[in-house]
C-alpha cells in the first residue's frame, strides 16, 4: 500500500532484502532450537539425532531454511510432506485413536474435550 496515496502498489523485494529481514527471526528459531535441545532428555535428543528435526507448518517452506537447520545444529532437519495440512491431519488422527490412548494421554485430552 502506497504510503501517499493509500492505494495498492506493487514493489520490487529482493532476496537480499528477503535475508536481511529475516535474519533477527531466524537467529531467534535457531537459539531457540539449541534452548529446547539442551532441555530435553538424553535419550530423547539420542532419537532426535537419530531420525532428524522434522519441519511442518508455513515457515517451513521458507527455502534453504531446513538446511541451516542442519548446519547449525548437525542434526538433518527435513520438511514433511504436506506442511501446510499435517498438524491438521495429526489432529484428526489423535481424535480417530482417542479411545486407545494410554491413560496419562486418555486423562489431558478428554479433560480438553469436555471443556
Amino acid at each position: 500500500r502506497c504510503l501517499l496515496t493509500g492505494l495498492p502498489k506493487a514493489v520490487t523485494v529482493s532476496s537480499n532484502d528477503m535475508i536481511e529481514a529475516l535474519e533477527e527471526p531466524l537467529e531467534k528459531l535457531l537459539e531457540t532450537i539449541h534452548m529446547v535441545l539442551e532441555r530435553t532428555p538424553p535419550e530423547l535428543v539420542a532419537d532426535i539425532s537419530v531420525n532428524g528435526i522434522v519441519m511442518s507448518g508455513g515457515c517451513s517452506l521458507i527455502w534453504g531454511l531446513d538446511k541451516l537447520i542442519t548446519s547449525r545444529t548437525g542434526i538433518e532437519a527435513v520438511v514433511v510432506d504436506d506442511p501446510l495440512a499435517c498438524a491438521a491431519y495429526g489432529a484428526g488422527k489423535m481424535l480417530r485413536e482417542l479411545n486407545n490412548m494410554q491413560e496419562g494421554m486418555i486423562n489431558l485430552a478428554r479433560r480438553k474435550q469436555m471443556k
